[in-house]
């Protein structure tokens, strides 16, 4: 693999490690700006939110550069942001520049993809993917718990720098290892966007939301439910968590050599794994033994089915990056659709179990959305079988 496409990786997994670690530090963060935890939390849905709907403009205004540049740019504006939060004087500064990451990061997340597209060969491209995706994963395993270490020795601001420490330097990286591109015709622009007149492009859409959105219902409560519900003391949760990011570690390597020969295989046995362990997990909550397997379950196919969900869209779609920057807004909406329904169960008297239900049901859902693909699949094989006994009768 080209060694650019590593350097992709660690910009996402820098950009990550920033989108997730505020969860982390919510109470240095609730002391230093005054506010409540549930203030803090809009710190997240607002990197989410400029997720969502800023990527994707950013991206349009980015289509007639050429990638290597966008890139370059979209990692300046995020250092930007990233260096406005490390010097926050106030909570609504911090908040401003939450809503800048997150814009750059969403976009930065499609061109990334995009230019690692652009540098295999169509074989390759779920194994490629999934090192640039595996900064996602690295960033739940590493990333996260070191900003929180950092955050407990040094403050959070040092936990800011450090990030922007490695988006500087994956710049710099990109600037020296990514190759040169043209810059795109009014005909390739014209093509992204006429992308999004396939209606496979949107069912991929669909299914990638679906499987996210089930992975993080649950995952986004496991702290309570683990300690609350199994009774494993807080001091074990956070090992536990480890696991599951080794486990999707390892789960992204398995999917990433397999995702370029073996997509849907991939899709539907994830999602019924994810679904069985989901409602395992829910049906005995309370033996250690079973919610530890779930977990560990839950991160091999959860959300390491990405590069097989990337794989999908460049067969249907192309390799665009605004493509590709959507597919990160659909993920990114994923997890709050899932998050915030698990929430709501949970307020509505249903216990703290009930986000596993929720996962259990989109899980299910998206195996659903599958279903039109694989009968297809499924009348294609037997017409050719037919077809074969009917040449072979004839001669």
């Amino acid at each position: 693999m080209p060694f650019a496409i590593y350097v992709l990786g660690l910009m996402i997994f820098s950009q990550t490690t920033s989108e997730f670690m505020v969860a982390g530090m919510m109470p240095s963060l609730s002391t230093e700006f005054e506010v409540s935890v549930a203030a803090i939390g809009y710190l997240v849905s607002a990197y989410a939110a400029g997720m969502i709907i800023g990527g994707p403009m950013l991206t349009v205004g980015l289509l007639k550069m050429p990638r290597k540049q966008a890139f370059l740019a979209l990692a300046l504006v995020f250092l930007v942001g990233q260096t406005l939060g490390a010097v926050a004087p106030n909570y609504e500064v911090m908040l401003i520049a939450r809503v800048i990451t997150g814009i750059s990061s969403s976009a930065c997340f499609g061109v990334s993809l995009a230019i690692c597209f652009s540098l295999v060969g169509p074989q390759s491209r779920g194994r490629a993917a999934s090192i640039v995706l595996g900064g996602l994963m690295v960033a739940t395993a590493i990333g996260l718990p070191a900003a929180m270490m950092f955050d407990q020795y040094f403050g959070w601001r040092a936990s800011f720098w450090a990030v922007v420490v490695l988006v500087l330097l994956s710049g710099l990286l990109g600037q020296l290892f990514i190759p040169s591109s043209p810059k795109p015709e009014s005909v390739r622009i014209r093509s992204e966007l006429g992308a999004f007149r396939n209606s496979n492009l949107w069912a991929a859409y669909a299914t990638s939301m679906l499987i996210i959105g089930a992975t993080f219902a649950a995952f986004s409560y496991f702290s309570p439910i683990l300690t609350n519900l199994t009774g494993f003391t807080t001091k074990t949760v956070p090992l536990l968590l480890a696991i599951y990011g080794v486990a999707t570690v390892i789960g992204n390597i398995i999917t990433g050599r397999l995702a370029d020969h073996y997509m849907m295989p991939i899709l539907t046995i994830g999602l019924v794994s994810l679904a069985v362990a989901l409602v395992t997990f829910g049906l005995f909550a309370e033996s250690s033994t079973i919610a530890m397997i779930a977990v560990i379950v839950v991160g091999l196919v959860g959300v390491p089915m990405n590069p097989a969900m990337a794989t999908r869209i460049t067969r249907v779609a192309g390799t665009g990056s605004l493509v590709t920057t959507v597919h990160g807004s659909v993920i990114s909406l994923g997890i709050v659709i899932g998050s915030a329904i698990g929430g709501l169960t949970i307020d509505a008297g249903y216990g703290l179990v009930s986000p596993l239900w929720v996962g259990a049901v989109l899980a299910i859902l998206g195996l659903l959305s599958l279903l039109p693909i694989l009968r297809g699949k499924s009348k294609a094989q037997h017409t050719s079988t037919i077809r074969a006994d009917e040449q072979h009768g004839s001669s």
